[in-house]
């Protein structure tokens, strides 16, 4: 055969990228360094593109090192897929050749910022885009707004958004899903409203449906959350998307209709781990354990491997429900079974189990036997127990060794302040008092809430004066003596 020329060569490498085709690639590398055509500019920056296309990553660095002067296409390509630490390490090198980031480079780096958390620099590649006219490109934006929003830093992140000449369904995608983060919730909701309406294509993309149902399970927006069901059904084939249908059923469950997550998690054509695991924690959140526990061993039967979670999940219901039995064979089987070893929520899970039934001293027991240091979430639900039983003596060790590890906790206080009231300790509840004025602690008032027409209205004890009570109370009482004369003239029309 003659000798192959480098053009032929790059041909062929170029194929084999477009193909993954590391092997025969691997091979044409080599006939190039036997054949004399190395170093090439073009077809090293072709070997670059080969191993990053094929996913040896370690490969495409050693030739680039050894490139004597890399290309901007080279440097694109290898920053596409680097790690952050070493995407920002080529964007030194790469200043300090003497090349000037472009369309492609710059979101590259900014990719790498967001995920560092480092927002001082991605300011920096911010004035730089601007600088160099690359801000009107949509991807360079996008990436800068993805990497504000990343950051917590929102407003400047809206600010990007305000300014973008155009933004696609991505953009529209991130800025829903920055707000949903952050717990902002109707700002989230209401772009997301913006979004449907404005954005080309967003209607048939799913990127943004898990942040936004989320939020509607956190603020218990059912209605919005069936609203945004209601179009996907409409517009789109979610039941195939295993992190819409998963978002969905747990919207669902928070939302106090296990009936309707049931109906959705039947309905998902494809199920993971997470799937399951989210309608046992329904199940369980909802007091109950009997049918947590069936689905937990059809998954199991199945032969799904639980994992942590799951297992965080299920021994949690068997807590809420008093399955103190299943609750010990289960975490049994953790290990034993599944080879999942016990992390230090599944302990404070047993501990809140066996507490709840009444068992303290096998609790503390347990406690005695773990391989850990037990921490604030173990030895909280060891103090709930306690209060929960009357339990003087453990609930004064659960309480002061939270008073060591959580220091600003005054619900610690509190809950041992009702121990010692329950038993008719009023002196030690004066000195607990005492203490806490002297640490300046308060107890933040619990309240209620209602949404009317997109305003929440809270509600603490004491707080609604008492003209406005006595309103209440009337109107109440009119809607009693309805819903009493609606029900007599019902059983008066049954009789005929």
């Amino acid at each position: 055969m003659p000798p192959p020329t480098a053009g032929s060569l790059s041909a062929l490498l170029r194929r084999c990228a477009a193909l993954g085709a590391l092997s025969p690639g691997t091979q044409l590398h080599a006939r190039a360094l036997v054949g004399g055509c190395l170093p090439d500019a073009t077809l090293d920056t072709d070997l670059v593109l080969l191993y990053c296309r094929c996913g040896a990553l370690h490969r495409a660095r050693q030739v680039f090192d050894g490139m004597p002067s890399p290309s901007m296409h080279a440097y694109n390509i290898l920053l596409a897929v680097s790690p952050p630490g070493a995407a920002l390490e080529l964007l030194a090198r790469l200043l300090a050749a003497g090349h000037r980031p472009d369309r492609y480079a710059v979101p590259a780096a900014l990719r790498a910022c967001a995920e560092l958390r480092n927002a001082v620099l991605g300011a920096a590649l911010h004035g730089f885009a601007v600088r160099l006219v690359l801000f009107p490109n949509v991807v360079v934006s996008g990436a800068l707004l993805g990497m504000y929003a990343k950051a917590g830093l929102l407003d400047d992140a809206v600010r990007v958004f305000d300014e973008m000449p155009r933004r696609d369904a991505v953009v529209w995608n991130c800025m829903v899903t920055g707000y949903a983060r952050a717990g902002r919730a109707a700002k989230a909701l209401d772009l997301f409203r913006r979004g449907q309406v404005e954005a080309v294509n967003m209607a048939n993309d799913l990127r943004a449906m898990p942040s936004v149902l989320n939020v509607c399970a956190k603020e218990g927006e059912l209605m919005k959350g069936r609203e945004i069901h209601g179009r996907m059904v409409r517009f789109l084939a979610f039941d195939s998307d295993i992190a819409v249908g998963n978002a969905l059923v747990d919207m669902y469950a928070k939302c106090g209709r296990v009936d309707i997550a049931r109906a959705v998690f039947v309905g998902m054509k494809e199920k993971n781990v997470v799937s399951w695991s989210t309608l046992i924690s329904c199940y369980g959140v909802h007091g109950m354990g009997e049918e947590a526990l069936r689905i937990y061993e059809e998954m199991v039967s199945r032969g799904l491997k639980p994992n942590c979670i799951t297992f965080t999940s299920i021994l949690s219901s068997c807590s809420h429900s008093g399955l103190v039995s299943d609750g010990r064979r289960i975490f049994d089987e953790m290990s034993k079974v599944h080879g999942v070893e016990p992390t230090a929520d599944h302990y404070a899970c047993m501990v809140d189990l066996l507490g709840r039934a009444g068992a303290i001293e096998e609790a503390v027991e347990f406690i005695r036997k773990m391989p850990m240091e037990p921490g604030a979430s173990l030895w909280g639900a060891l103090l709930s127990a306690c209060a929960m039983h009357n339990n003087v003596d453990v609930g004064e060790i659960a309480a002061y060794r939270l008073f060591e590890l959580e220091e600003g906790n005054v619900s610690n206080y509190v809950t041992l302040c009702g121990i010692y009231d329950s038993v008719g300790w009023s002196d030690c509840v004066a000195g607990l008092r005492s203490r806490m004025r002297e640490l300046g602690m308060m107890k933040t008032p619990g309240c209620s809430w209602v949404d009317v027409k997109g305003r929440a209205h809270a509600f603490y004890q004491g707080s609604i004066p008492r003209y406005l009570r006595r309103r209440m109370l009337w109107v109440l009482d009119q809607l009693l003596e309805d819903m009493g004369a609606s029900e007599s003239e019902d059983e008066y029309l049954s009789m005929y």
